[in-house]
């Protein structure tokens, strides 16, 4: 949100007041920080503490690293539901904190760990410093690092005519107008404003800002308007499907703004050098989290404060098959695809049946077409005996008044209602549809139910599709009480920790995944998601890419796509490219909307190429799982994402700070889509990099363009001293027994003199099934079985 005309000026219409200086210290305790006023103008005597605003701050820290800033105007509203978990794996340790003021009592500071806010308390000048300040580098005589600040009047209590945000907000926002209640409205005379609060934190001379959730816009966020708040846009615009109220520092420190309803990022935007965040109501709380410099560090700090991502089984790294969308398909359709997949050596590890395995009007009846499938357990037993493969189904939240689920839905009380108690229901998407209110403890178990009965006969896991566009206008009541916009874009994430929580109970700890398209904070912990729907092209599979950086830049660990594209039929190159890209993700699927995405469909040269691409980029990947799985687990732990944009390894190289059509895949690999029919553009950082293809070594930094690159190859690059673990050419599924097999363990440019440990896991779960240890050329397996070993050092060429 833009309150401002210029750099000086507000805008007609706003009443602007923040805070100048420090009024009164009011507490001060390493437990629970330091609590104080702020005065929104000089108080230079008694007269001038009246008929003004007073902002009340409380600085305080969570967790070593981690500090909290709460700002609150009337501290008298009811604080409303819903709000994110924090915390939600355990509890960390009390943090180490420290309470200053400087010689000169000119500043007031709280520390913890290396993470330090300083309060300025001089007239006219109240701001606070954060900066990075670690033994270490105290040891070492280095300055601090300067993270970021806030200024005088940066932090604000600002009102503003309803007019005035129906201008500026898109038309799926939050706003309620005519006589709905404004939260946070003020009355004055005979006309209501909407009240906002307002904090600004500084942008310094080259800092680059990522994440804020899956973004299709440009990667680097300075220069535009971030609204977060879930819509069902599709690819190619501002809006996004899974919207994070976090942004990621190229100086190595992050920002959650702790808000479930819209929140409003102005990155550079409407000021150059400040980032904006604004929330309607009383209160603005945000967590300033430092990682010392280190992006990965920064987000274990975030991962910590909103939840780890959970492992998902070895078997969803494996190719999924969908059905499509509105495609006609029943029982021989399905064989006929799984059969031709066989044949041409595409592994299929997961089939999905896609909206139309329940009857037309129907969804979510939670029952199979009995024309398509008249016996589905006997169906999924067959299928999965024959091609072993995993079964995912279609679902989302919502229920269509034809389903026969409606009726009991109604009668107690399951969907959301409007205040006279009716239904909440439209007729976009489903006819009649309404939505599942999980806030009531017995809708939950009702809709736990209709999963485990489809469980009971064979399904496997389930695509939670949906749950972005969530009534928060015309009077919307939860059973909970929840508020209906602090709720909107918050309802995925009781969503699928539902279908999450059904899968594992069943399944175990680390046997459960869902296949998800909307989110919100702390998602992560329920994984996979997906890019949702883009178009079949190259520029749609460039911002897929973007999303997906942008997405795992904000905690996510885990993230596929639609391979060729959902809208439309993919031209062959375009579907080749794709197939490339996707099976170089961490989850890979092939999906589309009015055409399937079977590689036969794309073969239009004769040669049947599209797929011996897709057989070739298939088999690389499950030869790739003991290395994979082991990224995976390190993201499981750490909350670093396996699938990361180039910035997030080599924050000191200028380049990679706006690199956005390549990505790192674990620590090891490097991977640039071709989003062209021949050629091929990408770039290396500093080193040594062989490519995964040929063996061939290239020394970066360096630029490198390639006419006529082939369609059966992508550019992966392996780093310098790295050690990948392949499983033997004859696997055909990616959950095999890793440490087993046999595995080719090949060596990258590691001198001589070195040695290499690289950890083998089980593929079941966490745990690690022993290791290999290379030193000399030569490789030792711990409780491993090693076949091969080749030193991969190559002379110099692409």
């Amino acid at each position: 949100m833009r309150f401002t005309d210029g750099l000086w000026l507000k805008r007609a219409g706003v009443d602007f007041r923040g805070g100048v200086e420090v009024a009164e210290i009011l507490n001060k305790d390493e437990k629970t920080g330091i609590d104080y006023l702020v005065a929104c103008r000089h108080i230079a005597n008694r007269g001038d503490s009246m008929d003004g605003p007073l902002l009340t701050f409380n600085v305080s820290s969570p967790a070593d690293d981690i500090i909290k800033v709460r700002v609150d105007h009337f501290k008298g509203v009811r604080q409303k539901s819903p709000n994110f978990e924090l915390f939600p794996d355990s509890k960390p340790p009390a943090p180490k904190v420290t309470i200053n003021s400087s010689t000169s009592s000119d500043t007031l500071s709280l520390q913890s760990g290396s993470l330090k806010a300083s309060i300025n308390l001089k007239e006219y000048s109240y701001g606070i410093r954060f900066t990075s300040e670690s033994d270490e580098k105290k040891q070492k005589g280095e300055k601090p690092l300067f993270l970021c600040s806030t200024e005088p009047k940066s932090t604000a209590v600002i009102d503003v005519p309803p007019s005035y945000v129906i201008n500026q907000m898109s038309e799926s926002s939050c706003l309620e107008t005519g006589t709905d209640a404004l939260l946070g409205s003020v009355e004055k005379g005979n006309s209501s404003k909407i009240r906002f609060m307002l904090n600004e934190l500084s942008l310094t001379v080259g800092e680059t800002i990522y994440g804020l959730g899956e973004r299709f816009t440009p990667l680097v966020k300075n220069g535009g308007s971030h609204s977060i708040w879930n819509q069902d846009g599709g690819t190619s615009s501002q809006q996004a499907y899974k919207n994070i109220p976090f942004y990621l520092s190229s100086r190595g420190y992050g920002i959650f703004v702790n808000h479930t309803e819209e929140v409003d990022f102005e990155v550079g935007a409407e000021k150059c050098s400040k980032v904006g965040i604004s929330v309607r109501g009383e209160g603005l709380e945000y967590y300033v989290i430092n990682g010392g410099g280190s992006l990965k560090r920064t987000l274990e700090l975030y991962c910590l404060l909103t939840g780890r991502p959970a492992l998902p089984p070895s078997w969803t790294f494996g190719l999924y098959m969908s059905t499509s969308f509105t495609t006609s398909y029943d029982e021989k359709t399905v064989s006929g695809f799984l059969e031709g997949m066989k044949e041409r050596e595409c592994y299929t590890r997961v089939l999905h049946l896609d909206c139309y395995w329940m009857k037309a009007y129907d969804w979510c009846s939670f029952q199979f077409d009995d024309k398509a499938f008249p016996d589905p357990a006997s169906y999924l037993r067959t299928v999965k005996d024959k091609y072993n493969v995993k079964v995912c189904v279609w679902i989302n939240p919502y229920i269509s008044q034809r389903a026969h689920l409606f009726k009991e839905g109604v009668e107690k009380g399951y969907f959301i209602k409007r205040a006279n108690g009716d239904v909440w229901q439209w007729d976009l998407w489903q006819p009649g549809m309404a939505y599942v209110d999980f806030t009531n403890p017995d809708a939950c178990k009702w809709y736990a139910k209709q999963l485990e009965g489809l469980m009971d006969i064979g399904v496997d896991t389930f695509k939670t599709d949906f749950g972005e566009r969530i009534p928060h206008k015309g009077g919307v009541t939860y059973f909970d009480g929840s508020d209906p916009r602090l709720a909107s874009s918050y309802y995925t994430q009781i969503f699928n920790d539902l279908v999450f929580t059904t899968l594992k109970n069943r399944l175990g700890e680390h046997g459960a995944a869902v296949f998800a398209r909307s989110a919100t904070a702390g998602g992560q912990r329920f994984p996979v998601h997906w890019g949702g729907d883009c178009e079949s092209t190259y520029e749609a599979m460039a911002e897929s890419l973007r999303g997906g950086l942008s997405l795992t830049s904000s905690g996510f660990a885990f993230w596929s796509h639609d391979i060729g594209g959902f809208e439309g039929l993919p031209p062959a190159a375009v579907f080749k490219r794709w197939v490339a890209f996707g099976l170089f993700s961490s989850h890979s699927r092939l999906h589309g909307s009015k055409s399937f995405r079977v590689p036969w469909l794309y073969d239009d040269d004769g040669k049947d190429e599209a797929s011996k691409v897709l057989a070739k980029m298939v088999k690389a990947k499950l030869r790739l799982m003991p290395y994979l799985f082991a990224q995976a687990i390190k993201s499981h732990e750490t909350g670093v994402p396996m699938m990361r944009s180039m910035v997030i390894d080599f924050p000191e190289d200028p380049t990679c700070q706006y690199l956005d059509k390549q990505y790192m895949l674990g620590d090891n690999v490097l991977v640039a889509p071709v989003f062209s029919d021949d050629t091929a553009n990408f770039y290396l950082p500093e080193g040594k990099w062989t490519c995964f293809w040929t063996n061939a070594v290239t020394t970066g930094p360096r630029w490198i363009k390639k006419e006529n690159y082939p369609f059966t190859a992508i550019p992966v690059f392996v780093k310098e001293n790295s050690v990948l673990l392949l499983g033997p050419d004859s696997v055909d599924v990616p959950d095999y027994e890793y440490s087993k097999v046999g595995l080719e363990v090949r060596a990258y440019q590691i001198p001589s003199d070195a040695e290499v440990v690289v950890q083998v896991p089980s593929g079941k779960g966490p745990e690690w099934a022993g290791k290999v240890v290379v030193k000399g050329g030569k490789a030792e397996g711990q409780g491993v079985k090693v076949d091969s070993v080749a030193d991969m050092q190559e002379k110099e060429g692409l």
